[in-house]
């Protein structure tokens, strides 16, 4: 029986924990007469312990086993410096022998492994497991930036869909150090099947891999730089020396060159080494104007107004050619002077002459031109001397050309 705000009376909680305390008696009551009864039937004198529940896990957990416990060398069994060293130079040894045995390997099949991408109509589609599957990736990625289309594919997700990205125009490199890959031992007979033609990197010439192949790349057998012998290490770079081999003397045969390196390769480092000064310069409405008849004024008008503020106007004369360059810093040397008003024309006060640029011009070397005449702007001008731009130097160090 309940009163306002939800508390009993002092009569029914009295009556409830009576009720409470007989429950539980009657339970104990139970319990001890079936534990009575357990032990009469087993003929045991002991009185058995109560069955506990067992503590249930967490929902969303399951089981795992710890992970072996690492090996630690007590600071008395520690490798020396010197030993650490040695044992360091010795993989690089091993690895280096491991190439140099490479390059007598080179022969007729490599010419016909070059001959066969360069006439790809299609892709180059690198693939490979583990670690060479990483070489296999590296080697597209060098392929695909120097001129060749290349992708990579993973010979697991091949034979579950993935082989559709092949088509009878491409080329497909495998990569296998054994040639006992099961995953891509099966799909060169589906690539064969598709009309796709296949190169295959090996260190066995008389493995399942290489008997399925048009053309076999002999690596040769490899002494892995590991201490087990185990783990790839002088295969990998072997496999990846001969992509590299590969890569780089089709691009040499396929006519790649500064521009075509320039169109794939827009940012970073190696893009701004390549960036043409047509792409920094300021054009269009940025790019400012003025003829050489009109006036001063005019002149300081426009480089204000110019989107960016260039400090600078070029100059030009009524048939539209460069004829001199006018900047904020000839402004002040006017003021200098004692000029205090701006009277007469552009052209009496210009700088003639100025250096210029070319479009396709470097942008490392455009900013060569403007370090060694210190200044801060020039015209970027075409073949007919007409003004098609203004470089900056805030524009060179937007890209990073200094």
């Amino acid at each position: 029986m309940r009163v306002a705000g939800g508390l009993y009376h002092s009569a029914d909680a009295r009556r409830f924990g009576a009720r409470a305390a007989a429950l539980s008696t009657r339970c104990r009551s139970r319990w001890y007469d079936r534990a009575t009864m357990a032990t009469r039937k087993n003929n045991s004198t002991t009185r058995p312990k109560p069955v506990t529940a067992r503590k249930a896990k967490p929902a969303g957990r399951t089981a795992t086993r710890k992970a072996p416990a690492r090996k630690v060398r007590h600071p008395e069994n520690a490798p020396s410096a010197h030993e650490l060293v040695v044992a360091g130079r010795r993989v690089i040894e091993a690895e280096l022998a491991a190439i140099e045995s490479l390059r007598p390997r080179l022969g007729g099949s490599f010419a016909k492994a070059v001959e066969m991408i360069l006439a790809c109509e299609g892709r180059l589609v690198v693939t490979g497991l583990g670690k060479p599957g990483f070489v296999a990736q590296k080697i597209s990625a060098t392929f695909a930036s120097t001129g060749t289309p290349s992708l990579y594919l993973h010979p697991a997700e091949a034979l579950h869909g993935d082989l559709g990205r092949v088509t009878a125009d491409d080329v497909v490199l495998a990569l296998s150090n054994s040639g006992r890959t099961e995953e891509i031992v099966r799909l060169m007979g589906p690539v064969t099947r598709i009309g796709a033609r296949t190169i295959v990197m090996t260190g066995d010439l008389f493995s399942p891999l290489a008997e399925k192949a048009d053309i076999i790349l002999d690596i040769g057998k490899v002494e892995e730089a590991c201490p087990l012998g185990l783990a790839p290490t002088a295969s990998s770079t072997v496999l990846l020396v001969m992509g590299d081999a590969l890569a780089m003397t089709v691009m040499e045969h396929r006519s790649f060159g500064n521009d075509d390196y320039a169109l794939v390769h827009p940012s970073g480092a190696l893009g701004k080494k390549v960036m043409r000064v047509s792409e920094a310069m300021r054009r269009g409405d940025s790019n400012p104007v003025v003829r050489e008849d009109e006036p001063l004024a005019k002149a300081v008008a426009v480089m204000t107004q110019t989107p960016g503020k260039p400090g600078a106007t070029n100059v030009i004369d009524k048939r539209g050619k460069l004829v001199g360059i006018f900047t904020d810093g000839d402004l002040r040397r006017l003021f200098e002077k004692g000029v205090s008003a701006l009277e007469g024309t552009i052209g009496e006060v210009m700088c003639r002459d100025p250096r210029t640029v070319h479009p396709e011009m470097l942008v490392i070397e455009a900013a060569q031109v403007l370090s060694s005449a210190r200044i801060d702007q020039v015209p970027v001008v075409d073949e007919r001397m007409r003004p098609v731009g203004l470089l900056d130097v805030q524009d060179l160090l937007a890209a990073k050309a200094f």
